[in-house]
């Protein structure tokens, strides 16, 4: 379990620092494109983190991966069967995955501030509500 616990703190602390880099969301309008694709992949890379968090836990609870177009989808329903995320994280969650796949498909250029802001804006809060369901599921 140490092994565990250490590989999920260190990937608590790369989301940390994202989180970190991040400007306030009441920011985002005057920012220029290449800072707004830099928020953009922060974000990509937030959830990619929490991802990580989720996959480590079941890998090391011998339960099998999802595999196939919406395995993220089902991971994150995986999570939430298995009692390691509640359904309002689950629910917070999704819209983070859901930037996941606009941020994978799309062109930079797409990226506007105003669908950026409620995701920076929340940001912390759903870390923290994640973070505190991983902590608590280890416990048990």
């Amino acid at each position: 379990m140490a092994d565990l616990k250490d590989k999920i703190e260190a990937e608590y602390e790369n989301i940390e620092r994202l989180i970190n880099e991040l400007p306030s969301y009441d920011r985002l309008p005057f920012l220029g494109f290449l800072e707004l694709a830099g928020v953009a992949t922060l974000l990509h890379n937030f959830y990619n983190g929490v991802e990580n968090i989720i996959k480590l836990i079941l890998k090391d609870r011998n339960i099998s991966l999802p595999k196939g177009e919406s395995w993220h989808k089902e991971l994150l329903n995986l999570a939430k069967a298995h009692e390691i995320i509640s359904e309002p994280t689950l629910v917070q969650l999704g819209e983070y995955l859901a930037f996941r796949h606009f941020f994978s498909h799309a062109y930079a250029l797409d990226l506007y501030a105003d669908k950026l802001e409620p995701l920076v804006e929340k940001i912390n809060e759903v870390y923290q509500n994640f973070k505190k369901e991983i902590t608590q599921f280890l416990e048990k």
